[in-house]
C-alpha cells in the first residue's frame, strides 16, 4: 500500500467511527434537551420523521411532524413549537 492510499483509509475508517457515534447520540437523547416539533427548518431537522430515518431530510419548513432538539422550556415560547411527548420505554422495545 503507498502512503496516499493509507491516509485515505485512515481518514475513510475515522469518519466512519465518527457517524456512526453520532447516529447512537441522536437516538438516545440529550440532557436538559426536548424534542420540539413543528419548527424545523427545510433540513434542518434531527433524526427521523415523516418516512424517512435521518437528519437533514425535512422538505418543508415549519413542518408539523418534523423535530429539532431545542433546552428544555425553549419550545413552548417558539409560535408553532410543540413539545413531542418521549416514548414510554415499553413503546420504544416494540418499535424496535
Amino acid at each position: 500500500m503507498n502512503r496516499n492510499t493509507k491516509s485515505t483509509a485512515l481518514a475513510a475508517s475515522v469518519l466512519a467511527v465518527a457517524l456512526s457515534a453520532n447516529a447512537n447520540l441522536a437516538h438516545a437523547g440529550k440532557d436538559g434537551y426536548e424534542k420540539c416539533q413543528g419548527v424545523a427548518k427545510a433540513g434542518m431537522n434531527d433524526c427521523g420523521a415523516n418516512g424517512h430515518g435521518c437528519a437533514g431530510m425535512a422538505k418543508t419548513d415549519g413542518d408539523a411532524n418534523e423535530w429539532i432538539y431545542l433546552p428544555k422550556g425553549t419550545c413552548e415560547k417558539i409560535v408553532g413549537g410543540v413539545v413531542k411527548a418521549p416514548k414510554k420505554k415499553a413503546d420504544a422495545k416494540a418499535d424496535s
